[in-house]
């Protein structure tokens, strides 16, 4: 008999927007650990504990009953009674109440605490009497703030650099416990208020204290807020920090919904609608209704480029508008000037803006950091996908400069020595050594094992540039100029045929991981690899042997592609990105074997990461997971330290399910097309609320012996068709892809064939539409 086992974290995680709490599973927070209240980058909670009369609770159960929320329930420990008793006690009715610790059993006495987070924490204490009789205990909170910056806490650096006072403040109505902290110009504050409390609280000896007194039976409650306060504004108001108007129902009023024969599929999908949610980051700035995401709680809860396009180019299909706010952002913190301390030169994208007291003082270069070389082409294709999704030109027009710079920084900056490939290098003391996807210090190595050095010119890059240059040749053309569109498709086209010629390793099957200082080929096997069918520069004979590789023992775990192959001595299943698997790599690379006609084997990857998901707790796909063998545990194993949620990983959902239905979007003509390729796994799907255009769709997908068949069921707003994925395409064809045959096909389907092109779609279809009413265009798929 089989036994499932679920994998979580040993945390629990809330959050709402920049805020957020992360405690041990008892609900309580430790200084010398990655725990503790967040925001702006700042501590601001950095020990918290419950007690019984200095005891701890026994921990029944504790769980985040959504993303912004946490509950935790307790019994008490025996508590024995003391050898000198109180003399009398306060008296309730006929009965006396013992002694404090005098005779209170085990687990008579029950807590729930819950938690929410809006842009305040609201904590709630509900105490039961279960005893059967009156009792009277102490009820202590210890919490502390050391408003240590983020990154220390992460370096696991727990001091701080200036002063710290604190005031308890007993009012009428409510009571502050109020510590503030100073250094120099930068000033955090943080507020523990009790709004209301059946029994009056005092402070002493660092601890707030309740004395209790409880008939049988009896209940009492507390309820108290916590306020992080940047030390920019008024003393926050009394009662102020009850939590926002949740905007979970408009989200998902907003987002594509899923149903499914599959019911971990559609779990795991409603739980990275939730995640996505939770990661949403909203400015003063922004329209009411615009967000940004956020790359993951704990440690990058800011504005990151290469996660925040990533993420938004995997919600297309979900909620596109995430793209919008994501843009918007980073044009405005578009690189102007060269600044070496913080890797920035005209027209780049940025890293990563932090807002703590180590960037308030210039001690790291985040403020923001521009050590990315993958943000500034990636900008290029996130805004040519939501011009297809959304159909809004305009969006061309306010951001073409942006674009052309772009442009120019890829061709001045991003080729160090001019001979066409990108090349990454820090000028900074605090620069990143490692700058694509795989960013930690010894991501990318030899054969051997050994650290490349830099210059790095990465192969992934150069497929990035390769479809940011065919897709913005596509735009120029919209805005007119042709010129422009002809030049961009000559250096994709250049850059595909050199980089074919120079990084392809025939004896290992695979594109070079990159290209070291010496312009030599870094001969290692790596996830990197698959990553440029995705952007389409691979040539097909190539890709399909591409293919093969990644999925071959040392590359495939059971659990999803690995970053790098066991047989590099640098493997290490537990290791960051030298042997883990990270479902976002996994997802696009999927998504690249589905472009170059590889169906089955895209569904073999997508199938293998959303098992994992099932075996997380609440379905919650963090960062990665180790790279050990499926069959040598049974189960996905934590990687410590992932972040939970995180929005890539959560994307990888969307992006996996866009893969097999074949979704690629062109509002600006009228058209979404689909490819579907379902698995016997995933055998019927249907989508609602599928925004294209002004367009809202209702899709059904169904397999159909070998085969895959849909059929719109309703459409709502403007006019869209709905066509299976044919010959058709934006950008010129370099090879032809294995092809289906059209066989069983309804009236009005043609014969299918293909080639790769950009986006997500697949590479065989047939052709079928209708122009009858909503609900009766339908296709098949051989």
């Amino acid at each position: 008999m089989s036994v499932e086992v679920t994998v979580g974290p040993p945390v629990l995680t809330i959050n709402h927007g920049s805020t957020f709490m992360v405690t041990d599973r008892r609900g309580e927070i430790h200084p010398d650990k990655d725990l503790g209240v967040f925001a702006e980058d700042t501590r601001f909670v950095g020990y918290y504990r419950c007690t019984i009369e200095r005891e701890p609770w026994d921990l029944f159960t504790s769980t985040t009953t959504s993303y912004y929320q946490a509950r935790l329930v307790y019994g008490n420990p025996a508590l024995p009674a003391l050898d000198n008793p109180l003399p009398h006690a306060p008296q309730h009715g006929q009965q006396s109440i013992p002694g404090i610790r005098g005779n209170i059993k085990a687990h008579s006495v029950g807590l729930v605490i819950t938690r929410s987070v809006g842009e305040r924490i609201n904590e709630q204490f509900f105490i039961t009497n279960y005893s059967g009789a009156d009792l009277s205990f102490h009820l202590e909170l210890s919490i502390r703030s050391d408003f240590v910056d983020l990154f220390d806490v992460k370096a696991h650096r727990y001091f701080a650099r200036g002063d710290t006072s604190t005031v308890w403040q007993p009012g009428n109505d409510y009571w502050d416990l109020v510590t503030t902290y100073r250094d120099g110009g930068f000033i955090r504050r943080f507020t523990y208020r009790l709004l209301r409390s059946q029994s009056a609280p005092r402070f002493d000896n660092g601890r707030i204290t309740w004395t209790i007194e409880m008939p049988k039976g009896g209940q009492w409650r507390a309820e108290a807020v916590m306020l992080l306060d940047a030390g920019q504004g008024a003393a926050p108001p009394p009662g102020s920090g009850a939590r926002e108007v949740d905007r979970l129902a408009l989200w998902a009023k907003n987002t594509t919904q899923l149903r499914a024969s599959n019911h971990d599929v559609v779990a795991a999908f409603d739980q990275a609608v939730d995640d996505m949610a939770a990661l949403r980051l909203h400015e003063s700035d922004m329209p009411e209704h615009e967000w940004l995401p956020a790359a993951g709680v704990p440690w990058y809860v800011t504005l990151f480029g290469r996660d925040s396009l990533i993420v938004s180019y995997q919600n297309m299909a979900v909620y596109a508008p995430f793209a919008r706010g994501a843009l918007r952002k980073l044009a405005q913190y578009q690189a102007t000037e060269r600044d070496d301390w913080r890797d920035a030169q005209p027209g780049k994208i940025l890293h990563e803006i932090r807002h703590g007291e180590l960037a308030y003082f210039g001690l790291i270069p985040q403020t923001p950091y521009y050590g990315t070389w993958d943000a500034t082409p990636l900008y290029l294709i996130v805004l040519h996908e939501i011009w297809k999704w959304t159909g809004d030109q305009k969006l061309l027009e306010a951001y073409r400069s942006n674009a052309e710079r772009c442009l120019a920084w890829i061709d001045q900056y991003g080729d160090l020595d001019g001979d066409g490939f990108q090349e990454y290098k820090t000028y900074s003391s605090q620069g990143y050594e490692n700058m694509g996807w795989k960013d930690s210090g010894i991501a990318v190595v030899y054969p051997d094992g050994s650290q490349v050095k830099q210059p790095k010119a990465l192969c992934e890059l150069q497929g990035y540039v390769y479809d940011a240059k065919q897709r913005m040749a596509e735009i120029f053309r919209v805005l007119g100029d042709q010129d422009r569109a002809r030049a961009l498709e000559q250096q994709a086209e250049q850059l595909r045929q050199a980089f074919n010629a120079r990084f392809w390793l025939d004896h290992l099957e695979t594109y070079a991981f990159g290209l070291g200082p010496d312009k030599q080929p870094i001969a290692s096997v790596a996830s990197n690899a698959g990553q440029c069918l995705w952007s389409g520069i691979a040539d097909p004979d190539k890709a399909a042997r591409v293919v093969r590789r990644l999925l071959q023992p040392d590359m495939w775990s059971g659990w999803g592609i690995r970053t790098l192959s066991t047989r590099n001595p640098a493997y290490n299943p537990f290791s960051y990105q030298n042997g883990s698997v990270w479902p976002h790599d996994n997802g696009i690379i999927a998504a690249g074997f589905k472009r170059y006609g590889f169906a089955d084997e895209a569904n073999r990857v997508a199938r293998a990461v959303l098992e994992a998901a099932a075996r997380f707790e609440r379905y919650r796909l963090p960062e990665l997971y180790a790279g050990l063998d499926r069959d040598a545990t049974g189960f996905p194993v934590q990687y410590l330290g992932a972040n939970i949620p995180q929005a890539w990983a959560a994307g990888s959902i969307f992006h996996f399910l866009r893969t097999i239905l074949g979704l690629r979007a062109d509002a600006p003509n009228g058209r979404l097309y689909v490819d579907p390729t379902l698995p016997d796994w995933l055998a019927d799907v249907e989508l609602s609320n599928l925004a294209v255009g002004e367009t809202k769709l209702r899709l059904h997908f169904w397999r159909d012996g070998d085969g895959s068949r849909w059929q719109v069921l309703d459409q709502d707003g403007g006019s869209l068709d709905v066509v299976a994925e044919g010959e058709t395409r934006p950008i010129p064809r370099t090879g032809q892809a294995p092809s289906a045959d059209g066989q069983g096909q309804p009236p009005g389907a043609g014969q299918a064939s293909a080639a790769p092109g950009h986006g997500d779609a697949g590479t065989a279809s047939a052709t079928a539409s209708g122009n009858g009413p909503s609900g009766q265009q339908s296709g098949s798929r051989q």
